[in-house]
């Protein structure tokens, strides 16, 4: 369709979609964008080895703990109101992050980062949803949405190498203050006014405060088993406190009159499948940008720019699958396309265990970068559109932040797991094999390597299971996702 094809409220939607999608991107990257400036941060904020990694982990959590909160409130407040409201506390955090003097200052601004993208991003769908309503568009607008996201993590270390290297790690977060305001002035423009705000509601802080604390109970306890060992008593203490805690939350759910999250919305099957395979599959997947970093970076010596542009392959086969995925996703059904992408993904992860000190990059790491990156688009990119069809348009708020709470919280709880088991497949290879360190770090990369191709297969089994559910009964809308 040719510009001149479009009416005026038509381009203004694309527009608008360029907007909220610009947003998504901004929020995205923010996650990766720190993983190649880490070590100018820890020298000049002599920040310790052990307390580093709370530049990534502050954000993390709080995006992920926070975003059914941000969802109620997008949906109680406006779409546009809230998504301009934190778009500006993004830029302000963004700024103290920047001008952090020391690291409790960057820890505590990372953390206000995070909590203001948890109501950016379901803002962000909310407003996708409603302002796409026919198939083919809303294919297309879950597409382009899709693609940001999923190349938002190789553009953020992109982005971030060249920061770093060309100026200073200070600009990977000051960045988001030029790109905010001009967001948020093509917003004003572009996105429809708000219905009056919803009256007389509670924010069900409870569920709040339950769900928050116990998603970074289990993501701490992950963390403690790296150092203390699965059966040390901190390791099972902070295990046992979230699921206790997360036991609390649906307990305070079910007999809430206002629910942060109504148990509705998580009890169709297919819905829960599919929530849990994109926490396997977002867990499998951004957790390779971790290891394939430290692979480049500690194992063959990449510079921050080189690292960056070593996972170009990546994006540039999402942008390009991202292209093909909404015909064929209007063609087939959602579901075909992600069990496809789904496979394609484990065997790109798969082939990652292959990889050695002195492999080739073409064959070694750039085919399986690509075959990642069509995997992704294909199994993860429809997800939206599969798990939003059927919800109430007073729900679609809550229903986008459990979509965005899986991905951020699958990939912070998958890392620590893999982190964990990194650290133990090294340390059992040294131990018969004591001079061998190069050999037993690459053992720990295939090890990890393997159990993401695993968690991307069970991801593809638990799609087909949605599938069968989704074709036995649910209403015609959703079948048609089939």
């Amino acid at each position: 369709m040719s510009s001149k094809d479009l009416s005026p409220a038509d381009s203004r939607r694309w527009l608008a979609l360029g907007v909220v999608a610009t947003a998504q991107l901004m929020i995205v990257l923010d996650l990766a964008v720190v993983f190649v400036a880490l070590p100018q941060m820890q020298t000049d904020l002599s920040i310790s080895l052990a307390d580093r990694q709370w530049v990534v982990s502050g954000y993390a959590i709080a995006f992920g703990g926070l975003l059914l909160l941000g969802g109620r409130l997008v949906d109680y407040l406006g779409q546009k109101r809230m998504f301009l409201a934190a778009l500006v506390g993004f830029a302000v955090a963004s700024a103290l992050g920047g001008l952090a003097d020391n690291g409790v200052q960057l820890f505590a601004a990372r953390a206000l980062q995070g909590a203001f993208a948890a109501v950016v991003a379901p803002a962000v769908l909310s407003l996708i949803s409603v302002t796409f309503t026919e198939q083919a568009d809303r294919a297309r607008a879950f597409a382009v949405y899709g693609m940001v996201s999923g190349s938002g993590a190789a553009v953020g270390l992109l982005l971030g190498g060249v920061l770093t290297q060309y100026a200073s790690w200070r600009w990977c977060l000051l960045v988001n203050v030029p790109i905010v305001l001009v967001t948020v002035v093509l917003a004003v423009a572009t996105l429809r006014p708000d219905p009056p705000a919803v009256k007389g509601r509670r924010y069900d802080l409870a569920g709040a405060l339950t769900a928050t604390l116990g998603l970074v109970c289990l993501a701490n306890g992950l963390t403690l088993a790296e150092a203390n060992g699965w059966i040390s008593v901190v390791t099972l203490g902070s295990l046992a406190a979230g699921v206790l805690l997360l036991g609390v939350f649906v307990l305070v759910e079910a007999r809430s009159r206002q629910p942060l999250l109504p148990l509705r919305i998580v009890s169709e099957p297919h819905r829960a499948l599919l929530y849990l395979a994109a926490v396997l599959a977002n867990g499998a997947q951004l957790s390779m940008f971790l290891f394939l970093t430290f692979y480049f970076q500690n194992t063959r010596g990449y510079g921050a720019v080189q690292t960056g542009l070593a996972f170009l392959p990546f994006a540039l086969a999402i942008i390009t699958t991202a292209q093909f995925s909404a015909p064929a996703v209007v063609r087939f059904g959602p579901l075909p396309v992600m069990s496809v992408g789904a496979l394609t993904g484990a065997a790109g992860l798969f082939t990652l265990t292959r990889l050695g000190v002195d492999s080739p990059y073409p064959t070694a790491v750039l085919i399986p970068l690509v075959l990642i990156g069509v995997g992704v688009a294909m199994s993860l990119f429809p997800l939206n559109n599969v798990v939003l069809l059927g919800i109430d348009p007073k729900d679609a708020g809550v229903a986008s932040a459990v979509v965005s709470t899986t991905q951020q919280m699958g990939a912070s709880m998958v890392t620590a797991l893999l982190n964990t088991l990194f650290a133990g497949s090294v340390a059992g290879y040294l131990l018969t094999r004591p001079s061998e360190g190069a050999a037993a770090t690459m053992h720990g990369y295939r090890v990890v390597f393997g159990w993401e191709s695993a968690l991307y297969l069970a991801a593809f089994v638990l799609i087909l299971l949605a599938q069968r559910r989704v074709r036995r009964a649910v209403p015609d809308q959703v079948r048609a996702a089939a």
